[in-house]
């Protein structure tokens, strides 16, 4: 069986939401799904004072060995300034003895992200996940067009042919839409209809 991580981090919510959404679309195209998020390294008086989640549904992966158990690997996080978060960036900078010994090579790679805005950085900030996962070796899947719900403007969606999104906007007060969740299923299956195919 296919083994999926969807590993995320999310400061409000909206991230882990689209996580699950993920793991779902994996589970349904046969895949075994994991859901782990990396460590928050905010100071306590930050995450405090912003009001962060903090009863996070999904355990903490700290050793980016664990990386090399999996087929595939979804990497989730909200944009920072057009980028992926220091936490997530934090993360994979950890990993390179990973990278060293070549443990992801020929892995499927994915990504997912939020923004306040519709044009608040998300598709560089999938492309700053997208550019790690192809130096560790990963072979990449987008979301692409095939999933058409996010076509059309009759409301506010996410989306893009580079992976997953939701628009959270200012305060945070949105959360994913049918739409954008739709989105994060159709790329979990996706992508683990792709490592079934590769590692046959």
């Amino acid at each position: 069986m296919t083994k999926v991580l969807v590993l995320y981090y999310s400061s409000y919510g909206h991230i882990e939401a689209m996580a699950d959404a993920v793991a779902e679309g994996a589970r349904a195209a046969g895949a075994d799904v994991d859901v782990r998020r990396v460590p928050e390294t905010a100071p306590e008086a930050v995450v405090q004072a912003a009001g962060f989640k903090t009863d996070a549904a999904h355990p903490v992966l700290n050793d980016p060995k664990e990386l090399a158990q999996y087929d595939a690997i979804v990497v989730g996080t909200p944009t920072r300034f057009g980028r992926m978060s220091s936490q997530m960036a934090g993360f994979w900078d950890t990993a390179g003895g990973v990278w060293a010994q070549g443990l992801l090579t020929g892995k499927v790679g994915a990504a997912f992200t939020s923004s306040a805005t519709q044009h608040g950085g998300q598709e560089t900030t999938l492309f700053s996940i997208l550019t790690n996962l192809l130096h560790f070796g990963l072979t990449i899947v987008g979301l692409g067009y095939g999933y058409a719900a996010q076509m059309g403007v009759d409301e506010v969606k996410g989306g893009a042919p580079y992976g997953a999104t939701t628009i959270a906007d200012g305060d945070g007060s949105r959360q994913p839409s049918e739409a954008d969740l739709g989105g994060a299923r159709y790329l979990g299956e996706r992508v683990a209809r792709t490592a079934a195919k590769l590692a046959v």
